[in-house]
């Protein structure tokens, strides 16, 4: 506009003026003259003499000259178009509200120009309003580059599109943004914007169509589009919200899977998004399906190593299969769920560069031909092994971990296993541990291999409060799970523990005050020695509970029991039948005082249990807090020496404190569990259960001590104290399920000397970080407990069936919390098989049974 009024007022006044200008003598001017000094009827050239620049504060002057394409020494008309030209190149900078070409002097044949400018006011925050703190900061992130910038339409325009994006990726597709500026008190030169976002509501799938299928279904294509979800109620954990960077994923997932059902020459033909009504979008996707493809022949070449005959029994494809490349591609290099694909065949051997190209040779009618072309490359033996990421643990902990070695052949099986091996240690981020080869030497066939790992907190706090029998019972656990014992008179390496040799150090303490008390230590070492894995651990405990405080010993309410505890663990990890198999052997000793106390066989007296354990374990799961595949199996028999051949008590006339001053028994375990992935992210875990406690003389009877309790959450707690294993079974109350026929009840279980237990659960993760695991679960399970082989059905059970969640923090270890519902009455009991919540705490790492 301005430009305009600049050039009329050229026109208009500047004859006259520019007359007495050219006639009259030519003085130096010094003073700035004006626009109607000069006559667009009587225009003169002239010489810049120079230029200056004014009204600027951020901008540079001289870059403003540049843009202006005036330069000193060129000669100029005045007027002409070519101060119209200078005003409107500026103004197409988009920085100024206004410009002006001024004259500061004329001196015989020379000018000097002045571009006087008004520039527009720049952004000194934004005020964001309408969302959650949380949300307004994730904004502010991704328009920190805005601030300080000019505010003109470009801004305002990438501000509202960068914002919306952001909420269109989360599924609000309708959010609206409203901006309005205001002066910024502080500067007069600086706005303040104001924006004002609606994200309104989440936008769902209302249906999803498909054109042009004839072999697929709708059912089968909607299927493939598995974060593209119609909003029915049978999709309970796929999205129905509209995501456009999910959508595309799965645009790319379905032909994938059109393609891996033998349709090689299947594509997206077109698609389209469009509003259903305000909450919902429609969604119609047009593919192009083609000919259904078979395998023809397959050769091979290159290939000197392995025979033909034996990779073809690898790759597993005959002619006639279905035609998949994605198929052909995991069995060429995998991964398969066994790690059985061909180049685990060679990268198992030393063959580190190994390829394998599959190219299509033929293809007719609906047969494709291929020649599979191999590289084997050389054989790479492996030269130095390293670590890198371990800030806290010491190399040698993660080091005898690895079973790749300097002068082994390159290994990937071993490369795997390492990795596992390293996660089960618990300290490092399991999904970020990335064993890497590097430093590859084709001319001497050597490799480096780096172990890059993250820490990650290890050790574990346990501080709860809970009622249990009528009273407050507070719980305080700590567990250091890379403790250094040899560090431990070292004041420097204290934080707040001295850590990094790979030890487990535990202490536990529950109370309620006088009348319950249980306090525990636990110190294991993996590898006993250092320089084998042999594991060594050392337990100790002792708990009581009583009312002497409230009661004379006289008094029939009085009652005592006090249990000391002491264990010695000796391990060994073994190779065979594999190196998975670890034997372990403890040696415990435990001290029992009771006085007037009820709950065993007998009440007063004390007892001695002296009994050796003997534990096979065999656990190859992939990861110890969410695991996906593997499987953890337990053998164990414990056994004390049979008192009652060499004692020569009589059994038939002995009272309770004779006959179970010295406890006998022996006992067998098997506890299995199995993970395997079964469609994307989902995971089964079947779990089987089996206790038998048995008895040398049937005169003594069994035991009083080591009984098998099964019902509830499957945590200790205080009122049952040591002396009985505690079996969860989710939907029961606790130590509710007794023997059929028995007068047991959930008060008075004494335990039974027979139980097993079954359980499928169906897990999820919602979460997987270092900072905290979460999944979801399903269960059903069903279990009993006996008191002899001739009642002893292990599929009389009682059953059960819920949903819950756990939640790992570091800090804090597995937390629980579960929903059962038991199928079955219990006599005596009639609330004991109802709706029933469950929160455990601490339980079930490393594949754990529970």
């Amino acid at each position: 506009m301005y430009k305009f009024l600049f050039a009329i007022l050229f026109t208009v006044f500047g004859t006259a003026v520019l007359a007495q200008v050219s006639n009259a003598p030519r003085p130096q001017l010094t003073k700035q003259i004006p626009a109607d000094s000069l006559s667009y009827l009587n225009p003169r050239d002239y010489i810049i003499g120079g230029i200056s620049v004014s009204g600027v504060k951020y901008l540079d002057k001289d870059n403003l000259i540049l843009l202006s394409k005036l330069t000193k020494g060129d000669r100029i008309n005045l007027p002409g178009e070519r101060n119209a030209e200078v005003i409107k190149k500026l103004y197409e900078q988009g920085l100024f509200d206004d410009v002006q070409l001024n004259i500061t002097k004329i001196n015989m044949d020379t000018v000097y120009l002045e571009i006087v400018v008004v520039e527009r006011p720049r952004l000194s925050r934004l005020h964001i309003t309408g969302i959650r703190k949380g949300e307004i900061e994730d904004i502010q992130k991704k328009l920190t580059d805005k601030t300080g910038k000019i505010v003109n339409e470009n801004l305002l325009s990438t501000t509202s599109a960068i914002i919306k994006r952001h909420f269109n990726e989360k599924g609000f597709l309708n959010c609206t943004v409203t901006m309005t500026q205001r002066k910024d008190p502080g500067d007069a030169n600086s706005v303040i914007l104001d924006v004002k976002i609606d994200k309104k509501t989440k936008v769902k799938i209302n249906d999803v169509i498909f054109e042009g299928n004839k072999a697929f279904s709708q059912g089968d294509l909607r299927g493939y589009l598995s974060k593209t979800r119609r909003k029915h109620w049978y999709n309970v954990f796929g999205s129905k919200k509209f995501k456009q960077d999910k959508y595309e994923e799965d645009k790319l997932n379905l032909i994938e899977k059109m393609q891996g059902k033998g349709y090689r020459d299947a594509e997206l033909v077109s698609d389209s998004v469009w509003k259903h009504d305000d909450q919902t979008v429609n969604v119609k996707i047009k593919v192009y399906e083609g000919p259904k493809y078979y395998f023809g022949k397959v050769t091979w070449s290159g290939n000197a190593k392995y025979s033909a005959d034996i990779l073809e029994r690898i790759l597993h494809v005959k002619k006639g299969d279905v035609f998949s490349e994605d198929e052909l591609n995991k069995r060429l290099s995998g991964p398969t769920p066994s790690n059985d694909d061909v180049s685990s065949l060679y990268l198992n051997d030393g063959y580190l560069t190994f390829n394998a190209d599959p190219v299509q040779t033929r293809v007719y009618n609906d047969t494709v031909d291929l020649d599979i072309r191999i590289y084997e490359g050389p054989q790479y033996t492996i030269n130095r092994v390293s670590l890198k990421g371990n800030d806290v643990t010491n190399d040698k902990v993660v080091l005898r971990e690895i079973q790749t070695k300097p002068g082994q052949k390159f290994n990937k099986e071993l490369l795997i296993r390492s990795a596992r091996e390293i996660g089960q240690l618990g300290n490092f981020d399991e999904q970020k541990t990335e064993p890497k080869p590097t430093n590859i030497n084709p001319q001497d066939g050597t490799v480096d291999i780096v172990y890059n790992v993250v820490e990650k907190p290890s050790d574990q706090i346990e501080l709860s409060g809970g009622f249990g029998g009528g009273q407050l019972v507070g719980t305080l656990g700590l567990t250091f799970n890379n403790f250094s014992l040899r560090n431990i008179f070292n004041l420097k390496a204290y934080k707040p523990l001295p850590k990094g040799d790979g030890q487990k150090l535990s202490l536990r303490g529950q109370s309620s005050g006088r009348t319950y008390q249980n306090f525990s230590f636990t110190f294991s070492e993996p590898w006993l020695g250092g320089k084998k894995p042999i594991y060594f651990a050392l337990s100790a405990y002792t708990q009581g509970s009583s009312t002497g405080q409230y009661y004379a010993k006289t008094s029939p309410y009085y009652n005592n029991l006090r249990i000391n505890g002491v264990g010695i663990t000796l391990g060994k990890r073994l190779k065979w039948p594999d190196n998975y198999f670890q034997l372990n052997y403890s040696l415990n000793f435990d001290h029992y005082n009771l006085d007037n106390y009820t709950g065993y066989l007998f009440s007063n007296g004390t007892s001695f249990n002296i009994k050796l354990t003997q534990e096979l374990t065999r656990n190859s799961i992939d990861a110890p807090i969410f695991p996906t595949q593997g499987s953890n199996i337990k053998f164990t028999v414990q056994a004390t020496p049979p008192y009652s051949m060499f004692n020569n008590v009589n059994y038939k006339v002995a009272t309770p404190q004779e006959r179970y001053h010295f406890v006998e028994y022996y006992k067998f375990k098997y506890d299995a569990q199995w993970f395997n992935k079964i469609v994307g992210k989902f995971v089964l875990m079947s779990q089987v259960r089996f206790g038998f406690l048995g008895m040398y003389n049937k005169e003594v009877g069994p035991s009083p001590f080591e009984r098998f309790k099964l019902g509830g959450d499957g945590m200790q707690s205080y009122q049952f104290l040591q002396g009985s294993e505690i079996i969860g079974l989710r939907g029961y109350q606790n130590f509710s399920i007794v023997p059929e026929g028995s007068n047991e009840n959930q008060n008075t279980n004494t335990g039974s000397t027979i139980y097993n237990k079954y359980t499928m659960e169906l897990r999820h993760p919602v979460i997987a970080s270092q900072s905290a695991t979460i999944f979801l679960l399903a269960f059903a399970e069903g279990g009993n407990v006996w008191n002899n082989f001739s009642q002893f059905n292990p599929f009389n059970v009682r059953r059960s069936v819920g949903v819950g969640a756990r939640i790992f923090l570091p800090i804090f270890g597995l937390l629980g919390l579960d929903y059962g519902y038991g199928f079955d009455k219990i006599p005596g009991a009639p609330d004991a098989n109802r709706g029933q919540f469950h929160f455990t705490i601490s339980q079930s790492l490393s594949g754990g049974f529970n």
